[in-house]
C-alpha cells in the first residue's frame, strides 16, 4: 500500500508530489494523460501574480502571496526560466481610479510588498507603449513571468528523482474505502493508498463525487490567447492588466520568458470540459481588448493561437479541505493557481498531517535540477560541450537553436516525453516562428530511433493524436 496517492499531475499535483518527496513516504501520482502538466498548466498566462487581487482572508489570498514568495527560489533551484518584471493595472478613465485604490488596499491587507499608485505621467514614463488615455495605474514590482509547463515538469521530475512513482495514461475510474485507506481503480489496474490527494483540475468535482456527496461543481472557463513573434517581445516590459471585472483579471499583454509577447485571455464558459478550440469571436475580443491597453501591437506577427481551461467553480475561493477521512480536495484552483501551487502543497501537507499522515524527512533528498540550454552558453562553453558530445553541435530547431543533445537530454530525463509536443515542452523545439514546421519531422525521427518505435507510433501530443498512418512510397534509384 502506498502512503499517498495523488490524482492528477498538473502544477498542483506536481507541487504536492515535490513537497511529499522530501519525506520517507511511498507516493504515487496518477495522471490520465500521457504527460504531466499537459492541460491547464501548459495553457495559461504564465504569470506569477503579486497577490493584490484575491479577497483578504481567503485561502486564495494567503496562498497567492506565499506562493509568489516561494516561486523565485524554487525556479532558481530547479533551473526554470523566471523573470520578475512587475505588473501595471491600468485605469483608462478617472472613474476607474477607485478600483485601483481598492486593489491597493486589498494588496496591503494581503501582505503584498512595495505596491504603489501611479498617476498618468508616472505610468507612461514607466511603460511608454500603453494607451495615451491611461489615467493611472497600480504598480506591483513583485509580479513575475515564468515558463509554466517547465515549472510543473521540473517539480514532477524532481519528485520522481526522489522516489515518487508516476503512472501516466492512468485515468481514475472509481475510488472506494478499504481497511486502512482507499482503493483507486484506474484503466490500468488498481492502487491502494492510505491517503488520497484530489488534484484533478477540471475533473476534480468528479473525483470528489467518487468518495463524498456532491459539494461543488467545476464550471470550466475557456481563455483564448495570441502568442506573437519575438519581433513583438519588447513591445512592453511589464505585465499589463486592465481593471478586473466579475469575469476575472481581464485581457493582459505581457512579455514571455522566451522573448515573445502574449495577449489574452477572454472568459467563455464551456459545456464540454475538454473544449480548448479557438473561436473567431473570442480571438477578435482579445485583439480589441489588448489594443486598448497597447495600441501599437502588430497582430500580423502572431505565430500561434491557443486556449486553456480554468477550473472555476461556484465558490469564490479555492476548495482545499478533507472531503472524507484521509481524502483531500485541492479543487477549484483557478487563477492565481500557478502562483499559489507551492503554497497549496505546503498547506496540503499540513492538512494530511492533521488527518494522521506521519512524516519523516529524508537525509538524502535532492530538491535541485540543472538543464543545458545550448543557445545561452558562451562560445567557449559551446565548443567544450560539442567536443564532449557532438550531438550538441547538431541544431534540430533552427528558430530556437535547439540541438540534438538537448532533445536527447529530454528523452533521458526522469519523465521522458512520449510525443513531439512532450519534447517541445522540455527542450523548446517547435517554439519558434515556424512552430515546428522545420524541426517537427526531425524530432519525430529522433523519438522513433531512440525509443525503437515505428514513426507512425509517435503522437503529436496526447494519446491518439497520430501524425503518420504509414508509408505512401519507398525511395529507390533514379531509374526506378
Amino acid at each position: 500500500m502506498y502512503d499517498v496517492a495523488i490524482v492528477g499531475c498538473g502544477i498542483i499535483g506536481a507541487a504536492a508530489a515535490y513537497e511529499l518527496s522530501r519525506y520517507r513516504l511511498r507516493t504515487v501520482v496518477l495522471e490520465k494523460r500521457n504527460d504531466v502538466c499537459d492541460a491547464t498548466t501548459k495553457a495559461n498566462s504564465a504569470i506569477i501574480h503579486a497577490g493584490y487581487d484575491p479577497e483578504p482572508g481567503t485561502l486564495m489570498a494567503k496562498l497567492n502571496v506565499r506562493g509568489a514568495e516561494l516561486a523565485q527560489e524554487l525556479c532558481a533551484r530547479l533551473d526554470v526560466p523566471y523573470r520578475r518584471v512587475g505588473s501595471l493595472v491600468l485605469a483608462f478613465r478617472e472613474e476607474e481610479r477607485p478600483t485601483l485604490e481598492a486593489l491597493y488596499r486589498r494588496g496591503v491587507r494581503n501582505g503584498v510588498k512595495a505596491l504603489s499608485l501611479l498617476d498618468a505621467s508616472e505610468a507612461h514614463a514607466m511603460e511608454p507603449g500603453i494607451a495615451p488615455d491611461v489615467a493611472g495605474a497600480l504598480y506591483a514590482p513583485g509580479a513575475a513571468i515564468v515558463n509554466p509547463w517547465e515549472y510543473g515538469i521540473a517539480l514532477a521530475e524532481t519528485a520522481v528523482k526522489n522516489g515518487t512513482e508516476l503512472r501516466r495514461s492512468s485515468e481514475v475510474l472509481s475510488i472506494g474505502r478499504i481497511d486502512g485507506g482507499w482503493r483507486i481503480l484506474t484503466n490500468r489496474g488498481s492502487v491502494d493508498a492510505g491517503f488520497v490527494i484530489n488534484a484533478a483540475g477540471v475533473s476534480s468535482d468528479k473525483v470528489h463525487n467518487m468518495v463524498a456527496a456532491p459539494d461543488f461543481t467545476i464550471r470550466p472557463i475557456r481563455g483564448e490567447y495570441y502568442l506573437l513573434d519575438k519581433s513583438e517581445g519588447t513591445r512592453v516590459s511589464h505585465v499589463i492588466f486592465q481593471c478586473p471585472t466579475e469575469n476575472g483579471k481581464g485581457v493582459l499583454v505581457s512579455p514571455t520568458v522566451h522573448g515573445n509577447l502574449i495577449a489574452g485571455p477572454n472568459a467563455q464558459a464551456v459545456e464540454d470540459g475538454g473544449d480548448v478550440s479557438n473561436t473567431a469571436q473570442g480571438m477578435e475580443f482579445v485583439r480589441r481588448a489588448a489594443l486598448r491597453s497597447v495600441p501599437s501591437i502588430s497582430f500580423r506577427d502572431n505565430i500561434r493561437n491557443f486556449a486553456g481551461l480554468r477550473a472555476a467553480c461556484e465558490r469564490d475561493d479555492f476548495v482545499i479541505r478533507a472531503a472524507a477521512p484521509g481524502f483531500l480536495d485541492l479543487a477549484g484552483i483557478k487563477s492565481p493557481g500557478l502562483t499559489a501551487a507551492p503554497a497549496v502543497a505546503e498547506y496540503a501537507l499540513e492538512l494530511l498531517r492533521g488527518e494522521g499522515l506521519k512524516t519523516e524527512k529524508k537525509a538524502d533528498w535532492d530538491g535541485t535540477r540543472k538543464k543545458i540550454r545550448f543557445r545561452d552558453l558562451s562560445a567557449e562553453e559551446k565548443n567544450r560541450l560539442i567536443r564532449k558530445n557532438p550531438a550538441y553541435g547538431r541544431v534540430i530547431c533552427r528558430c530556437e537553436t535547439i540541438t540534438e543533445g538537448e532533445i536527447l537530454d529530454a528523452l533521458h530525463s526522469p519523465i521522458p516525453p512520449r510525443s513531439i509536443d512532450g519534447v517541445k515542452r522540455r527542450a523548446g523545439s517547435g517554439m519558434g516562428r515556424c512552430q515546428g514546421g522545420f524541426c517537427g519531422p526531425r524530432v519525430l525521427a529522433i523519438l522513433a530511433r531512440e525509443y525503437h518505435m515505428a514513426p507512425e507510433e509517435i503522437p503529436q501530443d496526447n494519446d491518439g493524436s497520430w501524425i503518420l498512418s504509414g508509408e505512401t512510397k519507398r525511395g529507390g534509384s533514379a531509374d526506378a
